[in-house]
C-alpha cells in the first residue's frame, strides 16, 4: 500500500486526499506547522503545496535521507519549485489514479540528441592511492569538452573524495539519496538532476553526484541500489564516469541479501561499459596492479579494460620508465596497450589549493594533454570492443 502525506490547505486538497484514499492509498493530512516534526519512516511520497515557508532545503534533505519523494501540488510559482530542481506542481484536479501512477512509474528516459549511446565508465585502481579520483575528475572534464553531457559519480565506499576535491558540500544528498530512491522505484532523470550538483569547468558543465560523507555509511550503497541508479544514469547523461574503491568483492559465501562492504565497487564495475584501470608508475604500484588485475578480469569477463599508468616520472624505474612498464605488464599480465599520464605535482597542488580541476588551473599541463588523449582514444562505444591482446583493451592507443 502506498503511504502518502498531504500537506496542503483548502477544499481542493481535502478532495485530492479523499480520492487517494478511495484508490487504496494510506493518506495522512498534515498542517505546515506540523511538517517539520512529522515522522517520514515508511512514507512513499509527500504531496506538498510549495511555499517559501514549507519548501525548504532542510525538508528536502530529510526526505532524501528517508527516501520520500516530494511532489509539488496546487498553484505555485514555477520559480519556487524550480530552484530546488522539482517538477512543475500537479493541479489539485489531477485524478488520484494518475497521481499514484506518477509515484510508482518506472524511471523515465530523457530525450538525448542523436549520436553514440550513453556509457558508464568506471575508474578503478588497486590499493595505494594510484590517482583514481584525479583521473576520474579530469576524464569527466575532457569528455564534457567533446560536447557530450557528462556526469561524475562518487561510488567510493571506502574513501570518497570528489566533493572535497571540487569544493562541494559533502553533507548534501548525492549517490546515497539516489540509491534510496532507486530502491523505492522513484528515481528518474529529474530526481538525478535535483540530487546532483552542476560544476562549471573549462570543458563544460559536469553534473556531480556526491558520495558518502562518512565511510561508515557504506551499507546505503547496496549492489542492487547502485546498479539501478547507474542504469537510470544512462538516460540522464551520455557519459557517466564512476569513481570506485580498490577492493573487489569476490566472496560469494556471504549469503543472499547479506550486506557487502565493497558492493558498490563490484556493482559499478559490472554495470560499466568500459573500465579505466589506473596504476601508479612505480615498482610497488606496478606490482600491486599486476596482482589485482587477474581478479579484475575474472570479475569483468569481456568488458573492455583501458590501462592507464599514472604519475609517470623518471626516478624509481630509471630513464626508460615507459618501456619497463610495458614489458612488465605484457609479461606478467598479458597487457599490450597502456596509456601514460605524466606526473605534474605543481598542477595537482594548485588544483588542490583552489579546489578545482587541474584543467582549470593548469590548462597547458602535460597531465591534461595526456587525459585528453585518453578520452579521445576511448571514443564512442561502438568503436570499443572487448577483443584485445591477451585480455587487454584496444580502447587506449599507445602514445608515440
Amino acid at each position: 500500500m502506498t503511504r502518502v502525506i498531504v500537506c496542503a490547505e483548502g477544499d481542493d486538497a481535502a478532495m485530492l486526499a479523499s480520492d487517494l484514499e478511495l484508490e487504496g492509498a494510506e493518506v495522512l493530512r498534515l498542517d505546515a506547522a506540523d511538517l517539520p516534526r512529522a515522522g517520514l519512516d515508511g512514507v512513499d511520497a509527500l504531496l506538498l503545496a510549495p511555499t517559501r515557508a514549507t519548501l525548504t532545503a532542510e525538508l528536502l534533505a530529510r526526505c532524501d535521507r528517508a527516501g520520500v519523494r516530494v511532489v509539488p501540488v496546487g498553484a505555485a510559482p514555477s520559480r519556487t519549485v524550480a530552484r530546488f530542481g522539482l517538477p512543475a506542481p500537479l493541479p489539485f484536479e489531477t485524478p488520484a489514479a494518475h497521481v499514484l501512477r506518477t509515484l510508482s512509474a518506472p524511471p523515465a528516459a530523457a530525450p538525448r540528441p542523436g549520436g553514440p549511446p550513453s556509457r558508464i565508465i568506471a575508474v578503478w585502481g588497486p590499493h595505494g592511492a594510484p590517482g583514481r579520483s584525479t583521473i576520474a575528475v579530469q576524464l569527466a572534464v575532457e569528455l564534457s569538452r567533446s560536447g557530450r553531457r557528462t556526469a561524475l559519480v562518487d561510488a567510493d565506499s571506502v574513501a570518497p573524495s570528489l566533493a572535497l576535491q571540487l569544493g562541494l558540500d559533502d553533507d548534501a544528498p548525492g549517490l546515497a539519496a539516489a540509491c534510496r530512491r532507486a530502491e523505492l522505484g522513484g528515481l528518474d532523470v529529474s530526481e538525478l538532476s535535483r540530487l546532483a550538483t552542476p560544476v562549471e569547468t573549462s570543458g563544460g558543465i559536469v553534473d556531480v553526484l556526491r558520495g558518502l560523507n562518512r565511510p561508515s555509511r557504506w551499507p546505503e550503497l547496496g549492489a542492487a541500489r547502485v546498479r539501478t541508479a547507474l542504469s537510470v544514469c544512462r538516460s540522464w547523461a551520455q557519459d557517466t564516469v564512476v569513481d570506485v574503491a580498490a577492493e573487489l568483492e569476490l566472496d560469494d559465501d556471504l549469503g543472499p541479501g547479506a550486506p557487502s562492504r565493497h558492493a558498490a565497487t563490484t556493482a559499478a564495475l559490472l554495470e560499466a561499459d568500459i573500465v579505466v584501470a589506473v596504476l601508479s608508475a612505480d615498482p610497488l604500484g606496478v606490482s600491486r596492479f599486476v596482482r589485482a588485475h587477474a581478479e579484475l578480469r575474472h570479475l569483468l569477463g569481456g568488458t573492455p579494460v583501458s590501462v592507464v599508468a599514472n604519475r609517470v616520472r623518471t626516478g624509481p624505474l630509471g630513464i626508460d620508465v615507459r618501456g619497463q612498464i610495458r614489458r612488465t605488464l605484457d609479461r606478467f599480465a598479458g597487457i599490450g596497450e597502456v596509456a601514460f599520464v605524466p606526473e605534474d605535482q605543481r598542477a595537482a597542488d594548485a588544483a588542490a589549493l583552489h579546489a578545482r580541476v587541474i584543467a582549470d588551473v593548469a590548462p597547458r599541463s602535460q597531465l591534461v594533454s595526456a587525459v585528453h588523449r585518453l578520452s579521445t582514444a576511448l571514443g564512442p562505444r561502438e568503436k570499443v570492443t572487448a577483443d584485445s591482446s591477451r585480455g587487454s583493451s584496444r580502447a587506449v592507443r599507445r602514445p608515440r
